[in-house]
């Protein structure tokens, strides 16, 4: 039997439950094990837009969109069955459904209570539209960021990647949602990645990833790259999580490692010059017998040191050139001139080596202009190695063709052709790659450094011009050089 004040105190407690819930910022429900809604607050109105008395008494399934009512009694039931306090519907999407039919997202807290009646539960809802709205809009923009992107929560699992991230990882993103972070990262720095991303979440900030450190990410085919990492904290309502923008450097780095080359090159090629000069210039004076007569054995000898500092010093000229192209520092000596007494003073200075085989060079001409604006010099030089390389390769008695030609906006077309040993299609695009040689190793029959064509190229592309080749085993080659007839006038007009 209860005593009167026992009833009291049972009302005191009801009622200041029933504040409670009623003072509640969310929509709060009690529901019996029955699914019956005993309870509800003012929120609870405002949100499902219907009135308390229409509410009390109905089952819970009132406020559930009618393609999940089937179901909801089953999970009711294993919840009772096993009560206790947690979310609802986890790893799940969870939506309610207004007096109107209008559906929309939640959160459902569940909370059992016991009273006289049994075990009840209650339900605080949260409506997450406007975060739904938030996410969406975060994840629109992450998937339109132009490097790859991923969300990472503490545990160091993947959340969310762009399509970037499966780009530039190989793996779709299914593949990706859910597993450790590790799996991007080479192997051998596994084992010590989590210690690193704990002191991340310990202190996290808005900072560069492996400061002072050379970072590296593994694709799903297990080759590695280069990258650079950015990492911004976030914090959700389910936990603090790390945006990584990671961007791969692999061209970066080989920009920079080229660049460093060319700037070692270029630095130890002047430090050569000077004492090939001194070389050449004493063997010279010994040649001219400026210090006194030499036996012919030591003026042999004497034009050996001669020739071979003279052809270390082509060599060392031709490195330099191409480090200082590869690093910028070329300078054009823009000048005025006649495009055919150029022609004829190199093939002038080839003449002797093409006597040598019985090599007839022909000049051909269909330009109507005389005089073209570039670099003299530069442009003697690409004439002086396409004719010296069309001589080596050429066959006794061979010819060589040089013929000139106008080209549309501008251009004009030099055209090299000769009738030697020709090259086979697999090869032609080794031809302008520095220091490789078609016929390299011991047996090789012909001398050179592999640079001639190489250097020439970037000569070419230094004047905006463009250089390429037609050729086939037997059937000799031919070699286009396309280059502005006005390269002052061409660079202007680009530039405007």
């Amino acid at each position: 039997m209860i005593s009167g004040k026992e009833d009291i105190t049972d009302k005191k407690s009801e009622e200041r439950f029933r504040l409670v819930v009623e003072s509640a910022p969310n929509a709060m429900l009690l529901v019996s094990s029955a699914g019956k809604i005993t309870l509800v607050n003012s929120q609870t109105e405002k949100l499902f837009q219907y009135s308390r008395e229409e509410l009390i008494g109905q089952g819970i399934e009132i406020l559930i969109p009618k393609r999940y009512t089937e179901k909801h009694p089953g999970f009711r039931n294993m919840f009772f069955a096993k009560p206790e306090t947690r979310s609802m519907g986890v790893g799940r999407e969870l939506f309610a459904s207004r007096k109107d039919g209008t559906e929309f997202p939640v959160e459902i807290g569940l909370n059992p209570i016991e009273d006289s009646e049994g075990i009840m539960v209650l339900a605080s809802i949260i409506d997450i539209t406007e975060r739904k709205k938030s996410e969406e809009r975060f994840r629109l923009v992450v998937e339109s960021a132009p490097n790859a992107m991923l969300l990472v929560n503490s545990e160091g699992k993947i959340t969310l990647v762009n399509s970037q991230t499966e780009k530039l990882f190989q793996y779709a993103r299914e593949e990706l949602i859910d597993q450790g972070i590790e799996i991007l990262i080479p192997k051998r720095f596994t084992e010590k990645h989590p210690g690193f991303r704990n002191m991340f979440f310990a202190k996290p900030e808005t900072r560069s990833m492996g400061v002072g450190r050379e970072l590296f990410a593994s694709r799903k085919d297990g080759t590695e790259f280069p990258v650079e990492i950015g990492l911004n904290p976030i914090e959700f309502t389910d936990g603090n999580m790390v945006l990584a923008s990671i961007i791969d450097i692999t061209e970066r780095k080989t920009q920079e490692s080229n660049r460093l080359k060319s700037d070692f090159l270029a630095n130890m090629s002047h430090e050569l010059r000077t004492p090939m000069n001194a070389i050449i210039g004493f063997s010279e004076l010994l040649i001219d017998k400026k210090v006194g007569e030499l036996s012919p054995k030591q003026l042999e000898y004497i034009n050996d040191i001669h020739a071979s500092g003279s052809h270390l010093l082509h060599l060392i000229n031709d490195i330099l050139d191409i480090s200082k192209i590869e690093s910028g520092k070329i300078e054009l000596q823009l000048e005025s001139f006649n495009i055919y007494k150029a022609i004829e003073e190199v093939i002038k200075v080839v003449k002797p080596l093409a006597d040598k085989k019985h090599i007839c060079i022909e000049l051909k001409s269909s330009i109507v202009i005389n005089f073209i604006y570039l670099d003299r010099n530069r442009f003697l030089q690409i004439l002086y190695n396409l004719l010296s390389n069309a001589i080596k390769f050429n066959t006794e008695d061979g010819n060589i063709y040089v013929e000139v030609s106008s080209q549309e906006k501008g251009y004009f077309l030099l055209k090299i052709r000769d009738t030697g040993i020709g090259i086979a299609k697999e090869d032609l695009h080794k031809l302008f790659i520095p220091f490789v040689q078609l016929d390299a190793g011991t047996t090789r029959r012909h001398e050179g450094t592999g640079l001639g064509l190489a250097l020439t190229k970037k000569i070419v592309e230094a004047q905006q011009g463009e250089i390429s080749i037609e050729s086939a085993p037997g059937q000799g080659a031919i070699f286009y050089v396309k280059l502005p007839v006005n390269l002052e006038k061409m660079t202007n007009e680009i530039e405007l």
